[in-house]
């Protein structure tokens, strides 16, 4: 590699932040990542979810159905600039039934800001989502969201993540106050206080006025009960916490804290700040050929998320595509791992929830939309030189099964395109009947509101009014042998067969109790609760 491209790479690098945003539905991840983009410079005027008419919509939730419920349905990518560092924030569902695609986000990150209601604590989904990004030992920053109202103990807080999650924390930002008595945030870092002005529901940048701790304006400023409050808490805090480690905190095994209100700004610049110094830089994967720098000389990526129509004028379909070494350049030809092909990437795109902007390059760390003929699927790798693959995406259990019928036969064109393109981008896994005169596609989620998706953009999106059979079933396992392991076992009671769209057999179970009658029935049968990972081979169309 020439020592030029070397130092291009590497000073890519170094200016890139990437992560997600993990959370529970209404801690405010949205409202979150609007202000991010705020003091971002990405948008001028921030959007609450729940959009007054006055107000613009949020502008990571494009979706229609996202705009008309007040909640997060897919997942999207929101680049900007901030302090000469070039950051991607992929936003994700909050909504446990879109875990999976939160899942196959994180695959796709460096880092993971972990958000929590003041009031509410850690709750389930943040604890569902906190083991994917434990798994990929992910480093996760938390932040405490919703002082400016009534909440639990700071010190409580931190002492639930602790011994709930089993992580160490360091407070990097102290709360004055709560509630209608929250002034603002000691900030460890510059042992300066904070002091906020609120805004109209938070739309522009929170005004601050700093003080040094000591000032004798501070008790001017600031209540003498608060004041003194703080300085017992820092105190305290300071005497039985521990120090910042960095080595930890890149490691998931400590994560830095920081206290706000996303809604009033309270507390966000001060995150912001700190994640760029201590967030990791883009890492190396591991592939086929083992780990890969970023600065690893030949492009390559993975397709990490599939989407239909997120410009209903023109029925587009886009691939996310996570850069992972060398620099990506527009028009360049890639080799495709799973099918062998040679792709040349025209049009790419810089993302921004639902606006796109032509780019001519992209470096490690970042994020870019392909148009995707058909071409792409979760989990691809494109790269140039020495072929190899990344580790690919697994699916996760469907819990709820249900038959998608196509009462109009004459729709049969957009039933058939809307099914295919809404199995690729993952927004439900689709599989069928063993039962050859059953055509019907059977709908496997992990939710229900995955259903509801899929039958308002199958009318949205294509003109296809659907209905729904439901199944009664509640557990799916893959057989790990395939077709030969499972002829080998003979007939099995309270299960049905069906197979996916590799064309595997899964078992589908009414209940748990069922699954463990097989499992001791036929031990010899080996299950699995999630997909194979597919790789070299193309889906079993419709």
């Amino acid at each position: 590699m020439s020592t030029e491209i070397l130092a291009e790479l590497q000073a890519a690098v170094e200016r890139r932040r990437n992560f997600a945003i993990i959370s529970h539905p209404d801690a405010g991840k949205t409202t979150l990542t609007e202000k991010l983009l705020l003091y971002g410079g990405a948008i001028h005027e921030a959007g609450a979810v729940k959009a007054r008419r006055a107000q613009r919509k949020a502008t990571s939730d494009w979706m229609e159905m996202e705009q008309q419920r007040g909640i997060s349905i897919t997942s999207t990518v929101l680049q900007f600039e901030y302090q000469d560092c070039q950051i991607n924030l992929l936003d994700t569902p909050g909504h446990q039934d879109f875990s999976e695609d939160t899942y196959r986000t994180l695959a796709a990150a460096d880092n993971a800001v972990m958000l929590i209601d003041a009031a509410k604590g850690l709750e389930p989904q943040t604890r569902k989502l906190f083991e994917v990004c434990r798994m990929r030992s992910l480093p996760i920053f938390t932040f405490v969201n919703k002082l400016d109202r009534p909440g639990r103990e700071p010190l409580e807080l931190l002492d639930e993540i602790e011994q709930e999650l089993g992580l160490q924390t360091y407070a990097v930002n102290w709360p004055i106050g709560m509630g209608d008595r929250f002034k603002g945030v000691f900030d460890r870092r510059t042992q300066q206080i904070h002091l906020f002005e609120r805004s109209a529901h938070g739309a522009r940048e929170a005004k601050d006025t700093v003080v040094n701790l000591g000032d004798p304006r501070i008790e001017e400023l600031v209540e003498q009960d608060l004041y003194y409050q703080l300085k017992e808490e820092l105190e305290l805090i300071e005497g039985i916490g521990p120090e910042l480690d960095l080595d930890l905190v890149h490691q998931g095994q400590m994560t830095p804290v920081f206290f706000g209100s996303a809604m009033t700004n309270f507390g966000v610049q001060l995150f912001l700040d700190s994640f760029l110094d201590y967030a990791l830089k883009p890492i190396a994967r591991n592939s086929s050929e083992g780990q890969l720098a970023p600065t690893y000389p030949e492009f390559t990526g993975f397709v990490f998320k599939l989407q239909a129509n997120m410009d209903p004028k023109h029925r587009d379909r886009v691939a996310f595509v996570r850069v992972c070494t060398g620099k990506f350049e527009k028009d360049m030809t890639v080799n495709h791992a799973r099918t062998g092909k040679i792709v040349r990437l025209s049009r790419p795109q810089k993302l921004f929830a639902q606006d796109r902007e032509s780019i001519e390059a992209a470096y490690p760390g970042d994020v870019i939309g392909l148009n995707n003929p058909g071409v792409f699927a979760i989990g691809d790798t494109i790269y140039n030189g020495k072929k190899l693959e990344y580790e690919g995406i697994p699916c996760f259990s469907p819990e709820l099964f249900a038959y998608l019928r196509n009462p109009n036969p004459s729709k049969f064109k957009q039933f058939h395109k809307g099914v295919t393109e809404l199995r690729e981008e993952g927004a439900v896994q689709i599989m069928y009947s063993v039962d050859e005169s059953r055509r019907d596609p059977i709908l496997a989620a992990v939710g229900q509101l995955q259903f509801e998706v899929v039958q308002f953009r199958m009318q949205n999106e294509y003109g296809v009014e659907t209905r729904l059979e439901p199944l009664p079933y509640s557990v799916a396992r893959w057989v790990a042998g395939g077709w030969e392991a499972l002829n080998k076992v003979g007939r099995l009671f309270n299960t049905v067969t069906v197979k996916d769209n590799w064309g595997r057999p899964v078992l589908l179970f009414k209940n748990e109790w069922n699954l463990h009658q097989v499992e001791e029935d036929h031990p010899e049968l080996k299950l699995n609760s999630s997909a194979p990972v597919v790789s070299g081979q193309e889906p079993v169309s419709l």
